[in-house]
């Protein structure tokens, strides 16, 4: 049996078309093994997004050549689709593919023999119209499932290079979503991830997201479904309020903010003010018990000065969230953002990275304090690990309990007895400090 081994760069949205084209070759009697092991195709999805994008790649392009020198190396996703010759000039490399090519290796490729030069094969961004349909399946080896209901991005913040690699914004028919969705119950998923570039964006002949959501909960059967990321003003009262009155729906957001700085905001391009985000996170924690509210920042963004960044930091220490997820700006080509004055040396920027992770495991810690006492709902995973199994609450809260495999794929409603840092434990059989060691 031929074998191929898949990695992924990135967001959700990277996973569920990787699992997608793992698919392909599952259909036509590939093996897919883990990408540290000996494969005849390796296929990296690649992520704009990513730091060091360039290098990260050439890594794994070595990585793979290390298992296997006469392997087919494919590298294909956002970064492919932006910097194709840059790609195709690595060493090892056999074809780069684009974003809409990553759903047609079978079309293009007879065979998977070693190339002496690469193949490029990319649809120019201003014809990328389709709307390939991704969900997990058997090539991803994860207990929670993703499903893409969109694509690409009409939005021009000034730092993104996302909409040159994928193109505008589109959306997947309710039908089409609604089978898929089906199909992943069928597969033995409780818990669906909606994915897409801009979620919040879903539009089908007039259907938005929030008709979107009403249309899956008529599917009956024990599951829930939780949305990736959501841009704050695209964040509905229609969808809060479905939030708060369905508990199919996970109590959980992730509303990116970019920078607390009005002045730095606006020069990014964004479509929210500071106050705009603020009542929204006050009205969400008001509505929804024990909601979990996650946020992407950038730090480092030209022009920020020490006091745009203070203004950041005490903003989001002032705000009831969950954690924050901290990128640093780095410069890409073709953004509105890389010919703007006050370049922010790199140690500021890793500094003020530091800064927000430590203020981010605070956030985490008090959050996770908050719940000992009360009983949440914990979806457990297959992993058992020195006799633990961890899963993940409603609120996106990360549970674990020692191993019993009548719950695994459950929905279980447990008491929180404590919290350890980043992660919250049961009280099984009063052995409390049995867990916390065994599970570190």
């Amino acid at each position: 049996m031929s074998k191929v081994a898949l990695h992924t760069l990135g967001c959700k949205l990277n996973f569920s078309e990787t699992s997608a084209v793992g698919e392909q070759f599952m259909s036509r009697g590939f093996g897919v093994v883990e990408f540290d092991e000996i494969a005849d195709v390796y296929i990296i999805n690649t992520c704009t997004v990513t730091e060091n994008a360039d290098r990260e790649c050439r890594q794994i392009v070595r990585r793979a050549l290390r298992q296997n020198p006469d392997a087919f190396i494919i590298v294909t996703g956002c970064y492919a689709q932006l910097r194709a010759g840059e790609i195709a000039a690595i060493e090892g490399v056999d074809a780069v593919l684009g974003s809409n090519e990553k759903f047609k290796i079978f079309e293009l490729f007879n065979d998977f023999e070693k190339q002496e030069l690469s193949c490029i094969y990319t649809t120019p961004t201003n014809k990328l119209e389709e709307f390939n349909s991704a969900y997990s399946t058997d090539a991803d080896n994860r207990t929670r499932a993703f499903l893409k209901v969109q694509d690409g991005c009409d939005y021009k913040c000034s730092f993104c290079t996302i909409p040159q690699a994928r193109g505008k914004s589109r959306s997947a028919p309710v039908e089409e979503v609604v089978d898929n969705f089906k199909t992943l119950l069928d597969n033995g998923y409780k818990e669906i991830i909606l994915t897409g570039v801009n979620v919040g964006d879903y539009n089908y002949n007039g259907i938005n997201l929030f008709n979107l959501l009403k249309s899956i909960l008529m599917v009956e059967g024990d599951y829930r479904i939780r949305i990736s990321s959501i841009e704050p003003n695209l964040l509905t009262d229609e969808i809060i309020n479905l939030v708060s009155d369905d508990p199919r729906m996970c109590n959980h957001f992730h509303i990116p903010l970019q920078s607390g700085s009005a002045e730095i905001l606006k020069q990014m391009q964004r479509r929210y003010k500071r106050s705009d985000y603020e009542n929204l996170i006050r009205k969400i924690v008001t509505k929804i018990n024990d909601v979990g509210i996650g946020v992407d920042v950038i730090v480092g963004f030209p022009g920020e000065t020490d006091e745009h960044f203070n203004e950041t930091y005490n903003f989001l220490k002032e705000l009831p969230i969950y954690y924050l997820h901290v990128f640093t700006y780095s410069e890409r080509p073709d953004t509105k953002a890389i010919d703007l004055p006050g370049t922010v040396d790199f140690a500021v920027r890793k500094k003020r990275n530091n800064m927000l992770r430590i203020l981010s495991a605070k956030k985490r810690s008090e959050f996770n304090r908050q719940m000992v006492g009360n009983k949440l709902n914990v979806l457990f995973e297959h992993q058992e690990q020195n006799g633990i199994m961890k899963g993940f609450a409603s609120n996106y809260v990360r549970v674990k309990s020692t191993f019993n495999p009548k719950m695994v794929n459950k929905f279980s409603p447990v008491d929180i007895a404590g919290a350890d840092g980043e992660i919250c434990f049961t009280e099984i059989k009063n052995d409390i400090k049995k867990i916390t060691n065994l599970a570190g």
